[in-house]
C-alpha cells in the first residue's frame, strides 16, 4: 500500500484508546521465539477493535490479543505465520468492499486496515515490549511510531516523525482507587472488574475494610491522602470518594487534585458538593482545579439504591476516561 492511502493510515491512527496489556506481558512471557504482531492501524465503519489493538502470534500458532473480535483473526494468523517465514512486513485491508470481506466475515460494513510485521529488530523490536511494561508500570504513558512503509517500529515517537508513521499510546491500565468501604463500593467492585477496570478500596476504618465484605480485591488500610499519593494516580486512574465522611474523603480529594488523575468523582447531594468545593477552595485550589471534580458522582440516571449508583458512577468514570483519551 503506497501514497494517499498510506498517509491516510498513519494520519487516522493517533492516539486512539487500546487495551493491549495482556499482549504485552504474552510477549515478554514469549521472548526468544519467533513471533509475528498484528496491529489495526486504521478503522472504518463499524469496525470491532479501536486503532492500535494488537495480536500477537508465537512460531507455534499460539496467540494473545484481537484486531477485529474475531472476525479477521484467521486470516491474519495466515499473514503472521508468512511474515514469520520471511515475508517483509505488510498493510492487509478487510471490509465489506473486498471480495474477501465476506469470507472473512465483516458483511456488517466495516472495514480495517491491519499492519503484520515480525518482532525482530527490522520491524517490532522485542525489547520495546519490555520497555512499554516498565513505563506502564510507573504510571507513565509511552508512544511508538511505526513507519507503515518499512514496517519498522521506533520509541522515538517525540521526535519528528515522518508523514507514513502510524503513532500508537500505550497507557498504564486504568485502576479505580475507591475511597470509602461501603455498600456501593460493594457494587462498583464487580462493575469495574467487567470493564477492564482494576479496583482498590482505601479505608482506614478496619471494621469497614475487611476480605469478607470485598472478596479477592485488593485492600488498602492506610489514610487515603497517603494510599492514593503512593499509587501515582495519573490519566488511567479513577478516583471515587463514598465514605460520606469530611476527614476521610476530602484528603483523598486533596490528593487526586494535586496529580494528573484521570477521573475524580464525589458522592454526596449538591449541597454537600458545594460544601466540598468550599472546603477545598479555602485550601488553595483554584476553580479549574476544584471543576475537575464530578459531583454529585456519576451520571444521572436517577438511581435508587447502591447498585444503580454504583452503576451511575461506573457510567461517569468511563465517559471521563474516554474525554481524555
Amino acid at each position: 500500500m503506497q501514497g494517499p492511502a498510506l498517509d491516510a493510515l498513519a494520519q487516522a491512527g493517533e492516539f486512539e484508546l487500546n487495551d493491549n496489556g495482556a499482549v504485552i506481558r504474552k510477549a515478554i512471557e514469549w521472548c526468544g521465539a519467533r513471533m509475528a504482531l498484528a496491529t489495526v492501524v486504521s478503522t472504518w465503519g463499524s469496525a470491532p477493535r479501536p486503532r492500535g489493538s494488537h495480536m500477537i502470534v508465537h512460531q507455534d500458532g499460539r496467540f494473545e490479543g484481537s484486531i477485529s473480535g474475531g472476525c479477521v483473526e484467521s486470516a491474519v494468523l495466515q499473514r503472521a505465520a508468512e511474515v514469520m517465514d520471511g515475508r517483509a512486513a505488510h498493510v492487509e485491508r478487510y471490509g465489506v468492499a473486498d471480495g474477501d470481506a465476506w469470507e472473512v466475515g465483516l458483511p456488517c460494513g466495516g472495514e480495517i486496515a491491519v499492519l503484520v510485521q515480525p518482532v525482530s529488530a527490522t520491524g517490532f523490536d522485542p525489547a520495546l515490549f519490555a520497555r512499554v511494561a516498565t513505563e506502564n508500570d510507573a504510571g507513565r504513558s509511552l508512544t511508538l511510531a511505526t513507519d507503515l512503509a518499512s514496517g519498522v517500529t521506533r520509541a522515538e515517537a517525540s521526535a519528528s516523525t515522518g508523514r507514513d508513521d502510524f503513532l500508537n499510546r500505550y497507557d498504564p491500565p486504568r485502576r479505580l482507587l475507591i475511597v470509602g468501604a461501603v455498600q456501593i463500593a460493594q457494587s462498583l467492585v464487580p462493575l469495574a472488574q467487567a470493564i477492564g477496570v482494576t479496583p482498590v478500596v482505601i479505608d482506614p476504618r478496619g471494621r469497614f475494610l475487611t476480605a469478607e465484605r470485598f472478596p479477592g480485591v485488593e485492600l488498602d488500610d492506610r489514610w487515603p491522602d497517603e494510599a492514593v499519593a503512593a499509587r501515582l494516580p495519573g490519566e488511567s486512574t479513577a478516583v471515587v470518594v463514598l465514605s460520606h465522611d469530611i476527614k476521610i474523603d476530602d484528603p483523598a480529594l486533596v490528593a487526586a487534585l494535586r496529580a494528573p488523575t484521570g477521573y475524580i468523582a464525589a458522592l454526596g447531594s449538591r449541597r454537600s458538593h458545594a460544601a466540598r468545593l468550599e472546603r477545598l477552595a479555602a485550601m488553595g485550589f483554584a476553580a479549574q482545579d476544584l471543576a475537575r471534580i464530578d459531583g454529585p458522582a456519576g451520571i444521572d440516571i436517577g438511581a435508587i439504591g447502591p447498585a444503580e449508583i454504583a452503576l451511575s458512577i461506573s457510567a461517569g468514570m468511563v465517559a471521563g476516561f474516554n474525554a481524555r483519551g
